[in-house]
């Protein structure tokens, strides 16, 4: 894995996907409390872009057919047969927001 900078904290607003890039990979950051979740952006179903979904304390739901995915852990969380998407692990210094990407 490899750590970027990719925003800083006052620029994820809490129930707002925020899309970024870490070396070259697409990320949504979202902010639920006081944490910060970043997974892929790309929905398992069909491909639809995550971060122009809508965010629900930890779900994230995919705008194109309403799959929603849980932002702690990339599992599908409707329906109950998809597939879960990338998850990374971020890490918060002062304001800056880190992800680990492959």
């Amino acid at each position: 894995m490899s750590e970027a900078r990719v925003a800083a904290l006052d620029e994820v607003t809490p129930g707002q996907p925020k899309l970024v890039e870490a070396h070259g990979v697409r990320v949504v950051l979202s902010r639920a409390g006081d944490q910060v979740y970043a997974c892929g952006d790309v929905c398992t179903h069909r491909g639809g872009p995550l971060s122009e979904g809508k965010l629900s304390g930890t779900r994230l739901t995919c705008p194109w057919h309403g799959w929603m995915f849980d932002v702690r852990t990339g599992q599908c969380a409707f329906p109950a047969r998809g597939t879960a998407i990338a998850s990374y692990t971020v890490r918060v210094d002062g304001n800056d927001v880190f992800v680990d990407v492959p």
